[in-house]
């Protein structure tokens, strides 16, 4: 028998409103397919814009992900309406550089994918590079203290999902080639 008052969360409108945030705040799935493009191009030169969208869809579709998108976006907005209390207000507001939880939710995401996650990240978020460099810019009069350390760490995993399957990929092929040259 089932309880009417029971709380039931629908995905697809969790992964739609997810991607709409996104937008919203000025990030397209394509400028952070690019961001995986600069983490990856040099190891995978064949790599194509349209390969790295796909994985950045992919890590998308993880719930542990748009929770941290979802979560992210709105502590910005909270701090741009000036309704968080002080001195947190202050600290998102001015991206106070000993804050570390806009980083500590960032690498929540970073985690769905493995270590190598960590590195890319990091790179990627003392390089603010694309959409991370317009994210990052104070005078824009928008807040995004949490969603340039979370669009850099979709990039990240979606950089570490590439280089898992890549890996995947060659073992595949060296051990095809082993067993038919046996």
């Amino acid at each position: 028998m089932s309880q009417p008052n029971v709380y039931r969360l629908n995905s697809k409108e969790v992964a739609k409103a997810t991607e709409e945030w996104l937008t919203k705040r000025g990030v397209t799935k394509e400028q952070i397919g690019q961001l995986v493009m600069l983490l990856q191009k040099d190891y995978f030169p064949e790599l194509t814009l349209a390969e790295c969208v796909i994985n950045v869809d992919s890590v998308l579709s993880k719930r542990e992900v748009q929770n941290a998108v979802l979560t992210g976006i709105q502590l910005d907005m909270l701090a741009e309406e000036g309704k968080l209390l002080p001195p947190l207000q202050d600290m998102i507001s001015y991206d106070e550089g000993l804050y570390g939880c806009d980083e500590i939710l960032a690498l929540s995401i970073v985690n769905v994918y493995g270590s190598i996650g960590f590195t890319n990240f990091g790179y990627i978020d003392k390089l603010k590079p694309g959409v991370l460099r317009k994210l990052n810019d104070k005078n824009s009069g928008e807040i995004h203290t949490f969603l340039d350390d979370i669009v850099g760490a979709i990039a990240a995993a979606a950089s570490s999902r590439i280089a898992h399957r890549k890996q995947a990929e060659r073992e595949a092929v060296a051990e095809a080639f082993k067993e038919g040259g046996e």
